[in-house]
């Protein structure tokens, strides 16, 4: 039975919006919510855009930079230049030397770190407010003059590859995760690691990395989000006279139309495939991938959906038939949709208990996936999860870093920070029939089995 989880909570505090939620035991209605950030954006001649959101609880700032360059711009030989050129951004420019950008930060109570996925990089802090100016102006000054440090950069190189190999080498989830996006999207930008191949990092060089900087690294390839204690048109101003003059990118556009083009991410193989690898796990651990949707598509949101529905919880769907049942057969399970820009992946994820069979397991996965959709989906369980997206959508924007990162993300992705709006609209239209649909297309169609265990063959 739903217990009523959307409430007026803390987040009302902090941002400005109504909700409202009626149900009760036997029945369950869409919740009508309403939320309007205020935000004011603007973009500079060279083509930076600029999210500024004013929060003035308390006196701390939250800084966010999207850059539209991820694993997918990488070419052959090169795979693994974006994450490594996230690490160098902190290792100095011309102004701000080596550590001197996250030492100024930290010192003053602050915090900063970053992040590479496929399809961008962003780097982040937050900080008291009075540290604004300086964050610009040392963020204008790795944005323009990166040193690109030799010694640094091999120092860095052995990081980034004591990282890959704590990642995906000595670890069998990370070797399962790995050999899936690999097998899942072969011949495709996204068929690997962010982290890149061994290979690659172990000789990429500076001139290659500068030459990936100054390509990518330019105004009108960047969002900055600034969140918090903060005056907008003085953030403009500041913004204006720290990046304005910087010179934005010449064919960059039409060099990421070429590489963004559909051709290039469709599957390019059959998913009829079982893969096993030899690892150090006692009992089986699998993936079973089937083919998703790029972020942003109806469908996407019914995989979102019945991701949720299935095995997102411990009331879902396969942690209650898998692990929490008379007989369980799995320690741990989730089911996931993982959305990228121009594709995605939609897999289920097991780890079987000791003495339960691999190949016993995969014949009654087969005979469940018949009858999964009419059994896990129904009117009760479609509103469960679109109340549960509710919490976790508002529950994931209390504080200024949260907020930054929502807007970025919008920008970025779908091109406008209020696109929210839309989105729980698009969520709140979800039907049991749409969810139904997507569910028995994706079990009636093609996957890849991907298992590890210290059993399997060692090849």
């Amino acid at each position: 039975m739903l217990q009523r989880k959307f409430q007026i909570f803390s987040l009302l505090v902090a941002l400005v919006f109504t909700a409202s939620c009626s149900h009760n035991q036997q029945q369950s209605h869409t919740s009508e919510v309403d939320l309007d950030l205020d935000v004011k954006k603007f973009t500079l001649d060279n083509g930076l855009r600029l999210l500024v959101y004013e929060n003035n609880r308390l006196p701390i700032v939250s800084y966010y930079t999207f850059f539209d360059v991820g694993g997918r711009y990488e070419e052959n030989g090169t795979t693994g230049a974006t994450h490594f050129l996230e690490h160098m951004m902190f290792k100095g420019a011309k102004k701000y030397g080596p550590r001197e950008f996250d030492t100024y930060i930290e010192r003053n109570g602050g915090s900063t770190n970053a992040y590479t996925t496929f399809d961008n990089t962003v780097y982040y802090e937050s900080f008291p407010k009075a540290s604004l100016d300086k964050i610009i102006d040392m963020e204008s000054d790795r944005l323009q003059h990166l040193l690109l440090e030799e010694k640094s950069f091999e120092k860095e190189r052995q990081v980034v590859l004591e990282e890959r190999k704590m990642r995906y080498e000595n670890s069998d989830k990370g070797k399962l995760y790995l050999a899936m996006m690999k097998d899942v999207f072969k011949g495709t930008p996204y068929g690997g690691s962010v982290i890149g191949d061994k290979k690659d990092v172990e000789n990429l060089n500076r001139d290659q990395m500068m030459d990936f900087f100054k390509r990518f690294y330019t105004p009108d390839n960047a969002i900055i989000v600034i969140s918090g204690d903060v005056d907008a048109s003085d953030v403009y101003s500041k913004i204006k006279s720290a990046f304005g003059s910087i010179k934005k990118s010449e064919n960059l556009a039409q060099y990421k139309r070429e590489k963004d083009a559909p051709k290039h991410y469709q599957f390019k193989k059959k998913f009829e495939n079982e893969i096993r690898l030899h690892g150090q796990s006692e009992n089986p651990i699998f993936m079973i991938a089937y083919k998703g949707e790029p972020v942003g598509s109806d469908k996407s949101y019914q995989l979102d959906i019945l991701s949720s529905i299935l095995g997102q919880s411990e009331s879902s769907y396969l942690n209650q038939l898998w692990t929490k049942g008379k007989h369980p057969k799995l320690g741990a399970t989730y089911v996931a949709n993982y959305t990228m820009k121009n594709n995605g992946v939609f897999y289920i994820y097991g780890e079987l208990l000791h003495k339960v069979s691999l190949s016993s397991f995969k014949n009654s996965y087969e005979k469940m996936t018949r009858n999964i959709c009419d059994e896990a989906i129904s009117e009760r369980t479609l509103q469960k999860t679109k109340n549960q997206f509710l919490v976790q959508y508002y529950g994931s924007l209390e504080t200024n870093a949260e907020v930054a990162r929502f807007l970025g993300n919008n920008e970025f992705f779908a091109g406008s920070y209020d696109f929210y709006k839309k989105e729980i609209d698009i969520i709140n239209a979800i039907t049991v029939s749409q969810v139904m649909k997507v569910c028995k297309e994706v079990f009636n169609d093609e996957k890849i089995f991907v298992s590890i265990w210290n059993k399997h063959p060692n090849k």
